[in-house]
């Protein structure tokens, strides 16, 4: 054990890790000034196998020295052979400038060891104090990112943005009061998550929902309803959280993340929060479902909103996760063709008796359908109710094979978990390459 067994890195390691798990590597390296100014090793956390390591904020202020990147990347190493996550605590006030260009590398090292090692391995940051420049890029680089709320984060110092800002731009997936809720909020979220990505996830003890889902809920009303009792960890929250919701969750004891819109028309912030949780999912195997609620895409930011849902179609696309979606409530346009579409992305599609998909808005549909009969003078109201009851309904869509299932809201869970069932044994296979392009 290291002599420094007071230091507040070391403390932060073992509240973290399983009682009396964690042991500490490379506890008596030193740099040229002395002590290293971090803290590494590994144990358990919720009986998993992990790696850690925590800046040590009180050794030379936390800078970072080419010793002190020399102990990161034995753990990048270590946990790349064994296929265990690592879990980063950073609190550092910025490189050790007397080291030059030997430190600079030293850190690119670490960019290319952080980068290698994603989606291979699951990889959470905690912000827990100062983490600029490149630290902040190598903590970005990780899978999830949990802050503590007076934590200062960003790339280029100096800076007034605050971690609540960082939470609110979707920089920042998970935003705590403090470090003892971020430790919490950390071992929940290592425990949803496989170890890597060939092995599966965990199974849980688990007791069901007593919510039920009904017409007109909202999006994390409808995520509770078809999870397991108190097992919904949210990420991304404060980002677009009026059009999108994200989650990790279980589902009969294993884990799945959801994707759930709101309602409106979907915009770049909420294409961006989406895209980003079905790569975490389909990186490590883990099942995606999406609750289609969207009217369209909003007709401002065109440019921007085009290379959003881009990106967005694409990461559905291309994921060969299992994925089912469920229609809740309107898919309208491209969002159906994007979030619900089989043709695109969905294994298995499921909608409410309730909801509509439409390749237009009702009212465009109506002036375009039914221009002759609205110039006869028929009722608007009365036409666009006759489109939503025959054209736009899902069992017009079951019809022709584009949704495979309709339920009745309540009955959501059972069918989730029935199609999960069905696609556990998913295998697909894509043309060989390095990666899509958009």
């Amino acid at each position: 054990m290291s002599e420094k067994n007071n230091s507040k890195a070391l403390s932060r390691l073992q509240s973290l890790f399983d009682e009396g798990s964690f042991t500490e590597i490379d506890a008596y390296a030193k740099s040229a000034d002395g002590d290293v100014e971090v803290v590494a090793g590994f144990g358990t956390v919720n009986d998993c196998a992990v790696y850690a390591f925590s800046q040590d904020v009180t050794v030379n202020n936390g800078a970072v020295s080419v010793a002190h990147c020399a102990k990161i990347k034995k753990i990048y190493d270590l946990a790349a052979k064994t296929g265990c996550p690592v879990i980063s605590v950073f609190d550092s006030n910025g490189v050790k400038l007397t080291e030059g260009f030997e430190v600079l590398n030293a850190y690119g090292e670490l960019v290319k060891a952080s980068t290698s090692l994603s989606g291979v391995c699951p990889q959470i940051a905690v912000v827990a104090g100062s983490c600029l420049g490149t630290s902040a890029l190598i903590a970005n680089l990780a899978d999830i990112v949990v802050a503590v709320k007076d934590a200062d984060f960003y790339v280029s110092a100096p800076s007034d943005i605050t971690a609540s800002q960082s939470y609110e731009e979707g920089t920042v997936d998970v935003l705590c009061d403090d470090f003892d809720n971020a430790v919490e909020a950390v071992r929940d979220i290592v425990s949803l998550l496989p170890s890597n990505n060939l092995s599966a996830a965990p199974i849980f003890d688990f007791s069901a929902s007593q919510s039920v889902a009904s017409v007109g809920a909202d999006a994390m009303t409808i995520i509770n309803s078809i999870s397991d009792d108190c097992s919904v960890v949210e990420l991304k929250g404060g980002y677009a959280s009026s059009n999108c919701k994200t989650a990790l969750a279980t589902v009969m004891g294993s884990t799945v993340g959801f994707v759930a819109f709101e309602g409106n028309a979907l915009c770049p912030s909420c294409s961006y929060k989406a895209e980003s949780m079905i790569k975490l999912c389909d990186a490590y195997s883990i099942p995606v479902i999406t609750l289609v609620n969207a009217d369209g895409v909003i007709p401002e930011k065109e440019n921007q909103m085009l290379t959003a849902l881009t990106k967005l179609t694409s990461s559905y696309a291309t994921a060969t996760c299992p994925k089912i979606s469920v229609i809740t409530g309107k898919a309208i346009g491209c969002a159906y063709i994007t979030l619900a579409g089989k043709g695109a992305n969905a294994d298995m599609t499921i909608a409410w008796d309730s909801s509509m998909a439409s390749p237009l808005d009702t009212d465009s549909a109506v002036a375009f359908l039914f221009n002759n009969r609205l110039a006869q003078g028929e009722d608007r109201e009365a036409l666009k109710a006759e489109y939503v009851d025959t054209i736009a309904s899902p069992f017009t869509a079951a019809a022709c094979g584009a949704v495979d299932d309709i339920c009745n809201p309540a009955d959501t869970r059972a069918k989730v978990i029935a199609a999960l069932d069905m696609l556990a044994g998913k295998r697909e296979n894509t043309l060989p390459r390095k990666h899509s392009v958009k």
